[in-house]
């Protein structure tokens, strides 16, 4: 199977698992390093997706962009203030946030 056929497979996968949940729900995780913030403009199934199956150069793309990175202590306060409602996918042993999820493109038929 392609590399882009796995890609989207799991993309798909990954979509049917995405769910929105409150900070109050994730704080712990926030406090056992394991949340990632996944900058608005990317795809957070295509992130998800590029990290299961290790695609090393796209995520150090992100990391040095400031795109992806350890939810920092700043998010944690202002999105406990709100108790903010973030979009969110497992990709252990990381759990990938995203305040502001952006849609993605419909698949080409």
């Amino acid at each position: 199977m392609s590399n882009e056929k796995i890609l989207a497979s799991l993309c798909g996968e990954l979509n049917e698992q995405t769910a929105q949940m409150r900070w109050s729900e994730l704080e712990r995780f926030f406090a056992g390093g394991t949340l990632i913030s996944v900058a608005g403009e990317l795809d957070l199934i295509d992130v998800g997706a590029r990290i299961a199956t290790d695609d090393k150069d796209s995520v150090l793309t992100w990391m040095h962009a400031g795109l992806l990175y350890k939810v920092t202590d700043e998010e944690a306060g202002s999105w406990h203030a709100e108790d903010a409602l973030l979009w969110v996918v497992v990709v252990k042993p990381w759990i990938l946030v995203q305040h502001r999820r952006q849609q993605p493109a419909p698949m080409a038929q």
